[in-house]
């Protein structure tokens, strides 16, 4: 048998056959935050449906944006890390800018604005098939005013024969058009090498933050996770408007929060398990479960003013599923009354009974309403979440748990517990060196006796056992 892996011994449960494995050494270390190298940013913008999504997963090498032959899909502008030739930089996607847009697609634009503002260098996207619009000239002419770098992409040509509308392009006043076909890559290669000529060494903003703590907003859609970030931003970061479904790519944000910084990200709202899900809906969800996976910890919001659905459970047990620190918000708080609270509350017994140990807010995104109570939740979280417990303290204290509660008889033995170590943290994650399978019934037990002398509040916590090896008995 080869010796389990501390890594091994932190996910599944499995054997041991001598004292040597537990031997265990926690693999995070003391884990100190690292800093943010600062890199320049590109932005990518033009109007709706010319390419730029899909020139975006070209300029990555990879399938980050989200893309469907739909006008309208990318709505915030989100920034991917990109590497060319050696060089980082950060790829700022944006959705379609339109100069008379209303509602929703002037907020969309108002994001586009911004990008073109605050970015170091700017790809502007024309349809070579289609030829300068209305709306390209409009876009090239606020391009024309600034003292940001442009390139002009002429995308769309897929050979030689749209080499001539190409260059027609000419006319906006920006330049050399670049040729480049982004679902096939043609002439990616040299837009590439133009956009590191044009890129700073550094980018404008010089701050270099140390290692904010990441959260991800999620929950089902239209709950209020796009307003919730632009009330901690106090800005309109963030596209917000009453149709289900606004926000498709993450969209993330350094907040200032009680007196230190925070890496929020607001995710598309999970309306549908990923394996029915189709076409933008489906890469939305798989952004939003990656979001997921690289928060630290998670803010579930649920809407108050409304029973708990099925949603909003299969949004948790993706949480769950990850293993992140959770604080569940309760949004819409001011829509709530009397009857609502206490209807609520026999929900929250109902359906949020696998989670007791979450922490809880109850806020209003749209008045600010206790917004600020959710640093507390999250410091807490998060403390949790990093826990460690001595391995002396712990076999302390399991010994006398075992001694008032044994384990119940399995197979007409009972088992005993040998030994036991903290293997991991984030999340904390317990193995049981035992002579017999320990039942889910009697971990669940342990846990919540374990929660009641340690705490850990609003983070989940494992329990894995391993069972010792059986020994062919000698003759």
């Amino acid at each position: 048998m080869t010796e389990p892996t501390d890594i091994d011994l932190g996910v599944v449960d499995g054997v041991w056959s001598d004292e040597g494995d537990w031997q265990v050494v926690d693999p995070d270390g003391d884990g100190v935050e690292g800093f943010a190298v600062p890199m320049p940013t590109i932005a990518i913008v033009g109007r709706p449906n010319v390419g730029k999504s899909t020139l975006v997963n070209r300029i990555l090498g990879r399938r980050e944006a989200v893309v469907e032959d739909i006008p309208g899909v990318t709505r915030d502008r989100v920034s991917y890390s990109a590497n060319w030739s050696g060089r980082r930089f950060l790829v700022q996607d944006t959705g379609g800018w339109e100069p008379d847009a209303k509602g929703m697609q002037q907020s969309i634009a108002r994001q586009a604005e911004h990008a073109m503002k605050t970015a170091d260098a700017v790809v502007l996207v024309v349809d070579a098939t289609v030829g300068a619009t209305s709306t390209d000239e409009a876009v090239a002419k606020v391009l024309r005013r600034s003292k940001t770098p442009v390139l002009l992409a002429a995308n769309k040509v897929d050979d030689e024969r749209v080499e001539s509308e190409a260059a027609a392009l000419w006319s906006l006043g920006l330049g050399q058009p670049w040729s480049v076909s982004a679902a096939h890559g043609r002439g990616a290669g040299d837009l590439l090498d133009a956009i590191l000529d044009i890129l700073p060494e550094t980018p404008r903003e010089t701050d270099v933050y140390g290692g904010p703590r990441r959260v991800a907003l999620v929950g089902k859609p239209n709950v209020g996770k796009s307003s919730l970030l632009n009330k901690l931003t106090d800005s309109d970061r963030a596209v917000v408007d009453n149709v289900a479904g606004t926000t498709v790519d993450p969209v993330d944000e350094l907040v200032e929060l009680g007196g230190r910084l925070w890496n929020f990200v607001d995710t598309a709202g999970l309306r549908k398990r990923v394996n029915t899900a189709s076409g933008h809906e489906y890469y939305a969800s798989l952004r939003t479960r990656a979001a997921i996976d690289a928060s630290e910890v998670v803010v579930l919001l649920i809407d108050a003013s409304e029973p708990i659905t099925e949603q909003d459970q299969r949004v948790l047990t993706s949480v769950i599923e990850a293993g992140r620190a959770l604080v569940i918000a309760f949004n819409k708080w001011d829509l709530v009354d009397e009857d609502r609270r206490e209807r609520l509350d026999k929900e929250i017994d109902r359906d949020l009974s696998r989670v007791p140990w979450a922490r809880r807010v109850n806020i209003s995104a749209a008045t600010g309403r206790s917004v600020q109570k959710l640093v507390p939740a999250l410091d807490g979280a998060l403390e949790s979440w990093d826990k460690r417990i001595s391995t002396g303290q712990l076999n302390g204290w399991l010994k006398d748990i075992i001694a008032a509660t044994p384990p119940p008889v399995r197979g007409g033995r009972q088992p005993r517990v040998m030994f036991a170590t903290q293997a991991a943290t984030r999340p904390p994650t317990f193995v049981l060196f035992t002579t017999g399978f320990l039942e889910a019934g009697y971990r669940r037990f342990l846990e919540r006796k374990l929660r009641e002398q340690f705490g850990f509040d609003g983070s989940p916590v494992r329990i894995n056992v391993r069972v010792r090896e059986k020994r062919e008995r000698r003759k």
